[in-house]
């Protein structure tokens, strides 16, 4: 196995030389500090079915469950497999596959509205466009060290409501209505500054844009906050894009990158499966 860092960004790595379906220990041990010291991994080349996925993503840890959004309890007990998603615009018989479409979907951090969000995602491409459907990505350890000390000190003693109605194409999740005020929307509270339980290094933890909501400040003074600490995500040097080839395995770290996706023909067939990693570091 070799680790080999993206050039021109502060963060990621091509993982080469192996097998992600019959991976040893030794080699995982050496994929999983990649992981914490890079953020997010790539790996290339791989043909992995349902259960080598999940077999793989159960080294980092016990896996989460689909968005309730996507799966209710009773589907959730009756299916088959409740822990992998199908990412697509793919369309069978007039019924969507998968979710998320083919639209552009914003900066996010997955499914950081629950209360102990997941760790790591693990998402394998299958079909891929010709263009578009791009990935990107961006350090939120660097958008905190980018902060003036002042803006800083506000985010460390804030924290931040994650709307859990609304997915990352801004599509109204099952069971949820819209709110005409953010302080109206469901979600978890979260800090605005994470400290990583494992590295010990604080980043910006922002979820997503929409419907968010600042504990305890007006609406208006709210609104004004979040619109400034935007503005110092994903800055030059913090961004990276990942340009999909069938085959490709992305692991990347909820807890210190944020990802959009970029928007691409609706004609063009998308399809990925996706694993997350439940959040074992609940006390």
């Amino acid at each position: 196995m070799n680790c080999v860092p993206f050039a021109g960004a502060s963060f990621g790595a091509d993982i080469t030389d192996v097998d992600l379906s019959a991976v040893r220990d030794s080699v995982f041990s050496a994929i999983y500090a990649a992981w914490l010291e890079r953020a997010v991994l790539r790996i290339r080349g791989q043909s992995l079915d349902d259960d080598a996925l999940m077999r793989f993503a159960r080294l980092f840890g016990p896996l989460e469950y689909r968005p309730m959004g996507w799966i209710t309890r009773e589907e959730r007990e009756k299916a088959a497999n409740p822990y992998l998603a199908t990412i697509s615009n793919i369309v069978v018989d007039g019924r969507p596959i998968g979710g998320l479409g083919d639209a552009e979907a914003a900066w996010h951090t997955d499914m950081s509205y629950i209360e102990h969000p997941p760790t790591a995602s693990i998402l394998h491409a299958l079909e891929v466009p010709e263009e578009g459907g791009s990935t990107h990505f961006c350090n939120m350890i660097g958008a905190l060290q980018s902060l003036p000390p002042d803006l800083a000190r506000r985010v460390r003693g804030a924290r931040l409501k994650h709307d859990a109605a609304h997915d990352s194409v801004g599509t109204l999740r099952r069971g949820h209505h819209d709110v005409d005020d953010p302080r109206d929307a469901p979600g978890a509270c979260h800090p605005m500054v994470l400290r990583h339980p494992e590295t010990g290094i604080d980043a910006l933890y922002l979820g997503r844009r929409q419907d968010a909501y600042v504990e305890g400040l007006p609406l208006e003074e709210s609104e004004a906050f979040l619109d400034t600490v935007w503005r110092y995500v994903a800055l030059e040097g913090d961004v990276w894009t990942q340009e999909w080839e069938v085959g490709d395995v992305l692991v990347w770290d909820n807890r210190s990158v944020m990802h959009r996706r970029a928007a691409f023909d609706p004609t063009a067939r998308r399809l990925m499966r996706r694993a997350q990693v439940r959040s074992t570091n609940q006390a």
